[in-house]
């Protein structure tokens, strides 16, 4: 079977190795990949930067749906045929994160699925509603989790407040799409006018361009009638809390999902004088991925593809995705 391998950290050091298809043991499953997408996370580990010990050579992604194709003895919750994505974190299914489950994690601190076929714990698989794609199924368990578990899970955002999202892309995008599932009403930041009017497109309320309009949080609070939002979904990180935390209103809260921009640390005093609440989120259970595709399944929520790569144009997909040009989930998929 074909693997791609990282072997030198750098878009340079990925390349491709022929390896024997796995067998699986007790309690495992074998699945035929048929898609995957990319998180800016992959990028990140590819260069050395998510974690510049990590032990090479490494298969990348974290991010797959596929086929099931054998199990391993014991194995009761798939059979043959079954179409299944693998959780973000193999060993958590529910309650709170922990080290041992945050060292399951794909694409990094375990095994990536960047390969044809792939072992996984019967636990760590999800079964994927009919009338999604396997593109669209890949391209949900680090984004569309990580949105839902900020926005529900661990969030407690409700009907018609309002939620601000940083950008367009895969988390931003699922986060709009759910907020606006939850009743909640959404406003987005974005360089691109024409990125605001796709989203707009979506059902977003507004889109404040922050490269027009650099003081973006004093538009934001505008948009409120000076208030604030009620909830951000930062991806940002250093480089744009602080202005998160002056556009979300007292006593609202923030998710910390993401390290896009770089800045110097932002001012914590607002989190203790405005009652703020900042929570940093890492994808979310398995339990957490079954509640959202139940929620998705009934008014058949899609999610948004910017562009589907073959599988073996990965270097290319990944140059695509640190353009920043897309709009949603970049994915590649085995024809």
């Amino acid at each position: 079977m074909r693997t791609a391998e990282l072997n030198a950290f750098g878009l340079d050091g990925l390349s491709w190795a022929e390896r024997p298809e796995p067998r699986p043991g007790a309690g495992e499953v074998l699945v035929r990949m048929r898609a995957w997408s990319l998180n800016y996370r992959d990028l990140l580990v590819i260069r050395g930067l998510y974690n510049p010990k990590q032990k090479l050579p490494l298969v990348p992604l974290s991010d797959g749906a596929g086929e099931v194709v054998e199990l391993g003895p014991g194995v009761t919750r798939v059979k043959p045929g079954d179409r299944v994505a693998g959780a973000f974190m193999q060993s958590w299914i529910d309650g709170e994160i922990d080290d041992s489950k945050w060292r399951s994690a794909l694409g990094a601190a375990a095994e990536g699925v960047a390969s044809e076929y792939r072992i996984f714990s019967e636990q760590g698989l999800v079964s994927i509603p009919e009338y999604l794609s396997y593109e669209e199924a890949a391209s949900l368990p680090c984004a569309a989790v990580t949105a839902w578990n900020a926005l529900f899970a661990t969030g407690s955002v409700k009907p018609g407040e309002t939620v601000l999202t940083l950008g367009t892309g895969g988390v931003s995008t699922f986060a709009l799409q759910f907020a606006q599932l939850g009743g909640a009403r959404v406003i987005l930041t974005s360089s691109s006018d024409e990125k605001i009017a796709r989203a707009k497109d979506l059902g977003v309320y507004e889109g404040v361009n922050y490269s027009s309009r650099p003081d973006w949080e004093k538009r934001v609070r505008e948009l409120t009638g000076g208030r604030g939002v009620d909830h951000v979904i930062e991806v940002g990180g250093a480089g744009t809390l602080g202005r998160s935390m002056r556009a979300v209103r007292t006593g609202g809260s923030i998710s910390l999902i993401g390290v896009l921009a770089d800045g110097p640390g932002a001012n914590v005093t607002p989190i203790l004088m405005r009652h703020l609440r900042i929570q940093g989120i890492f994808v979310g259970s398995r339990v957490m991925f079954e509640h959202m595709l139940k929620a998705m399944t009934e008014p058949q929520l899609r999610p948004v593809i910017d562009r589907v790569f073959e599988f073996n144009q990965l270097p290319e997909a990944l140059h695509y995705m640190e353009s920043a040009k897309h709009f949603g989930k970049v994915c590649l998929a085995s024809r």
